[in-house]
């Protein structure tokens, strides 16, 4: 069974126009989701919030019922995965900036102010995006390896920390949003689009979000999926594999899970 809940927001609380189209993609994180929807609307610029859960069985729809006057729409019900998830939601929004933040991520104050600055000042880039940390259980927070944009450091890593990005909605919808048929580096290949599209994107050297490492996270529990799809979106978009995947390959996948294991990973 599939639940839904529509607002027109700029009618029932006479605000103005949402700015920003924000997306929460969510299944079983209800012990995150309040916070995240919190961080999205203490950034004091008119945003439209959609929640796309896929069907939780936890906390997340007592969460969602409570939130229903401050989300233009939410529903939840089985979908077609994160990414098609994400690409309904941002269709759905009118706003002329969209971004998404997965549900046990959060912004931090201001993020959505600096990213449309940004974004004003470059009009010809699609998207602009900020550093962020890496959150773990303990709350022990380190810098995410964010750096500013260069075709060369993309081809060799993910240098661009999704909860921290901004994206033109004409930009985005010229692509047609998101690859459905990848799973776990979705984000990675949306930055190649872009660039190869329209041009650099822009980084601002501003911690902007936070992204929670728990044991939960799809990435932590599938690293040789996730860096096979990574390196196959090198592939797709660069043409060749730098020799830096495989050599990393023993460190990103087993001694990571690891370090997991013993509670090192962070």
């Amino acid at each position: 069974m599939t639940v839904t809940h529509e607002n027109n927001l700029d009618e029932a609380q006479g605000k103005r126009s949402p700015l920003v189209t924000v997306v929460v993609p969510s299944f079983n994180q209800g012990r995150y989701l309040e916070e995240a929807l919190r961080s999205i609307a203490i950034q004091k610029i008119p945003t439209e919030i959609i929640v796309m859960d896929g069907g939780s069985t936890d906390v997340s729809l007592a969460v969602l019922k409570r939130w229903s006057e401050q989300l233009a729409y939410w529903r939840s019900g089985p979908d077609g995965g994160q990414a098609s998830a994400i690409n309904e939601g941002i269709q759905r929004g009118t706003a002329p900036y969209v971004c998404w933040l997965n549900s046990d991520d959060k912004l931090q104050s201001g993020c959505l102010r600096v990213l449309i600055k940004a974004l004003e000042n470059n009009p010809a880039a699609p998207a602009a995006y900020g550093d962020a940390l890496n959150e773990n259980a303990r709350g022990i927070t380190t810098p995410v390896w964010v750096q500013p944009f260069s075709e060369r450091g993309l081809r060799l890593r993910c240098i661009i920390s999704q909860p921290g990005t901004l994206i033109r909605r004409a930009a985005w919808e010229a692509l047609g949003g998101l690859d459905p048929t990848l799973h776990f580096a979705l984000d990675y290949d949306l930055w190649w689009r872009l660039y190869r599209s329209f041009g650099p994107l822009v980084h601002i050297p501003q911690v902007l979000a936070v992204n929670r490492v728990h044991a939960d996270t799809k990435t932590r529990n599938n690293r040789a999926a996730h860096y096979a799809e990574a390196m196959s979106v090198v592939r797709r978009h660069h043409g060749s594999l730098p020799l830096k995947w495989w050599l990393a390959q023993p460190y990103a996948v087993w001694w990571k899970a690891l370090l997991a294991t013993f509670g090192s990973d962070k």
